[in-house]
């Protein structure tokens, strides 16, 4: 016989990066970071901001802090409320259960109230006025009047699988229009110095396409080559 769950199982202590580490993906583009990473780290493209980022900007960079909640389920989410820092961005997995929401503006409203700096769930949301009002970057799966429960079981601070990626407590999570992306704890060092290179890269290219650049001079190199055959 399998014995009845505790309600919640929390993570008491969480490495962080430091503020160095969190100062250097501000302002970063996802594109950027996934760049960094190698391709890889993006979540699901149906992780998406609220609204579409129509009403209010949806960029947030910050560490992870993780809330394991199951299907139709907000406990996790609501105690993680207690263990927030400012700055953190409070991811909130619900195994993409879509048939409720994972949050509404009174629990977005707390997150904001203690510093978070946004929200991340693998569910919908639902009050999207209150959202708005409340204007914390969310990321979800859409909306829906449906709502949840508190009952648990759920975890916090404990490793969360969301949208295809693993985040745990202390990962960065960079998040804008085109989506989120998951940079591991153990990567922000590398990430931060691949990022350098990429900025300077993608600053180079913007100029040559502003400058009237057509092809790329490595397809230009491709097609005289042996490597293409010509056909009528």
């Amino acid at each position: 016989m399998i014995e009845e769950p505790v309600a919640l199982t929390i993570k008491k202590n969480i490495t962080r990066p430091t503020p160095a580490q969190i100062a250097g993906f501000q302002g970063v583009p996802t594109g950027f970071v996934v760049d960094a990473l190698g391709g890889t780290g993006q979540l699901h493209k149906s992780i998406t901001p609220i609204g579409d980022g129509r009403d209010f900007d949806c960029i947030a960079a910050g560490p992870a802090l993780t809330a394991g909640c199951g299907p139709a389920d907000i406990l996790a989410t609501s105690a993680a409320m207690k263990f927030i820092q400012p700055g953190d961005i409070v991811i909130a997995s619900v195994d993409g259960h879509q048939g409720c929401a994972a949050v509404g503006d009174r629990l977005l409203g707390m997150m904001k109230n203690n510093g978070a700096a946004g929200f991340v769930t693998d569910g919908p949301a639902r009050d999207y006025p209150g959202i708005v009002d409340v204007g914390l970057p969310l990321w979800c799966t859409g909306l829906t009047p449906g709502s949840p429960f508190s009952k648990g079981p759920g975890t916090v601070g404990l490793p969360v699988q969301i949208a295809g990626q693993r985040v745990d407590s202390g990962d960065m999570i960079i998040g804008d229009r085109d989506g989120v992306v998951v940079v591991p704890f153990a990567e922000i060092d590398r990430v931060l110095s691949a990022l350098e290179r990429i900025k300077l890269l993608e600053t180079a290219r913007d100029k040559e396409v502003a400058n009237g650049l057509k092809v790329f001079p490595a397809i230009e190199q491709l097609l005289d080559s042996d490597e293409v055959r010509y056909v009528d």
